[in-house]
């Protein structure tokens, strides 16, 4: 088993067990100030605090920081890709100073640390946007940079007080020292690790076999649960995927435990710092894929990072980073064969294979398009319909503007009515609200999540609601279910709404 980065696992929560009482009644005690962490702080934090992001302790000085957005290092040498901050607003850094001890807060009244402020700096983000991620402002990193982070940065030690809390999967979130020890009691001592934020298949469980083959060594799937990618399937219905798949690899081959990592989508920078925190966790091999923790394309098409740019940047480290890279292998199902193959070895000329892409797959979902069992387990399609159900089981909210000249009372009527008659297990209900009520408007996103369909008598604020599957019935410009004008029968507008509904799979008739 490999040393932790930088020679110690830098494990606070078991360091400062002994003070813990002192610590908790110090942030208790009213007199420190207080800041109310993020939720890429908490994720952070949660991996200082227990190790993860050994040889950390604390938040990154400012010498710390210019040296990892400019060398790829700590001050002191280290090898360190992805820059670890407190960032703050500039009313909050103004009124701290240096050596000043800050409570830091999970869910505004949690206490999980105590920060010792060493420095407190504007950093020079073109900079950092430019060095760490490229530049590209559409690169999700450089926009929360730009748009998300505070305009300072707080270095300083940590002192921990507990690990945040979690009330989801608490036997699965192993800290490194627990799985060291965990590898240790099984006797393993070569673990290849599969990083990933997608759920996984069938070509999945093949190449992390093969890759435990090829280095004689055990699997640990390490998925992260932190922050991931805006869009990306949600990590509970991730996490009941991983729970079968893991029951498809042989005995005693493969373990899973979760990571709460903060995902920057920082390509191959990125895929360094994984193999860092890997190697903290115990693993001696780590599985680089093609265009690892890539963002993919921005909007002109373009790619953020080159598909072999993190496994060269990794690889350009092995000697420091003391983790064997294990460079991840496409497979391709073989019909003919019944089986997976690496691509790079198949004639694909001559021989036939199948694949679903990523797109495709979500296709299928949105549509009850069949996915076969050669590509995924039954479970596993079972777990992704739940959760990512075809359009005729979605929800939906239509809301009428307020132009109309009929009755929207009399129309949402006539609409309920309508949609009533042609059951397929949808409740309906009209969601009348006040001017500005938020509370109420909060609720629409939980509805239409539900699959409940929503018929709305009067417009909100545009930026009232923030959900999928909203259209506007209406005559202006900007309707979704567009009418000729606003004085149209009810029978002709309730006809248009279930066309349009038909059309885009909400109903099947």
């Amino acid at each position: 088993m490999p040393a932790p980065h930088g020679g110690v696992l830098q494990d606070l929560v078991a360091r400062d067990a002994p003070k813990r009482q002192e610590l908790l009644k110090e942030a208790e005690s009213g007199q420190l100030t207080q800041w109310d962490l993020t939720g890429r702080q908490i994720c952070d934090l949660e991996l200082i605090l227990n190790g993860g992001f050994s040889p950390l302790d604390g938040f990154l000085s400012e010498k710390d920081y210019n040296s990892v957005v400019n060398e790829s290092r700590l001050a002191d040498g280290t090898l360190w890709t992805i820059p670890i901050n407190l960032d703050v607003d500039e009313k909050f850094a103004k009124s701290i100073s240096v050596d000043q001890r800050i409570v830091l807060l999970q869910d505004n009244e949690i206490p999980v640390a105590i920060l010792t402020v060493k420095d407190i700096y504007k950093p020079e983000k073109q900079i950092e946007a430019k060095k760490v991620f490229r530049g590209d402002p559409e690169h999700p990193a450089v926009s929360y940079l730009y748009n998300i982070a505070g305009e300072y940065y707080v270095g300083g030690s940590l002192e921990a007080i507990q690990l945040p809390q979690h009330y989801d999967y608490p036997g699965l979130r192993k800290s490194p020292a627990q799985l060291r020890s965990e590898f240790e009691s099984r006797q393993w001592d070569r673990v290849v690790a599969f990083q990933t934020r997608n759920p996984m298949h069938r070509a999945h469980r093949e190449l992390t076999v093969r890759a435990a083959r090829e280095a004689n060594a055990k699997v640990l799937i390490h998925p992260v649960v932190g922050l991931t990618k805006p869009g990306d399937i949600d990590h509970h219905t991730r996490v009941r995927v991983y729970q079968e798949i893991i029951k498809r690899y042989p005995s005693g081959i493969a373990f899973m435990s979760l990571l709460p990592l903060a995902m920057r989508m920082g390509g191959d920078r990125e895929a360094v710092w994984h193999a860092i925190i890997r190697k903290n966790y115990g693993a001696t091999h780590f599985i680089v894929g093609r265009d690892h923790a890539g963002p993919g394309k921005n909007s002109k098409g373009v790619d953020f990072y080159g598909p072999y740019d993190a496994q060269e940047l990794v690889e350009s480290y092995k000697h420091e980073l003391d983790i064997q890279v294990v460079p991840f292998r496409m497979v391709t199902y073989l019909p003919d064969e019944d089986r997976y193959a690496p691509i790079d070895e198949i004639d694909t000329t001559t021989t036939k294979t199948l694949n679903i892409s990523g797109t495709e797959l979500r296709k299928r979902l949105r549509t009850g398009g069949p996915i076969p069992e050669w590509f995924s387990y039954p479970e596993v399609v079972k777990i992704l319909r739940e959760s990512n159900p075809p359009r005729s089981k979605q929800g939906f909210a239509i809301v009428i503007e307020d132009s109309f000249k009929v009755s929207r009372h009399q129309l949402s009527i006539a609409l309920l009515s309508t949609f009533l008659q042609f059951g397929g297990g949808r409740h309906y209900k009209i969601f009348d609200h006040k001017e500005n009520d938020s509370d109420l408007l909060a609720l629409v996103p939980d509805f239409i999540q539900s699959g409940t369909g929503l018929i709305v008598p009067k417009e909100w604020s545009s930026s009232a609601v923030n959900a999928s599957n909203v259209y506007k019935l209406g005559a202006s410009d900007n309707a979704d279910i567009k009418l000729e004008n606003v004085d149209e029968s009810i029978q002709h507008i309730v006809q248009k709404a279930v066309l349009f509904l038909e059309d885009n799979a909400f109903i099947n008739f």
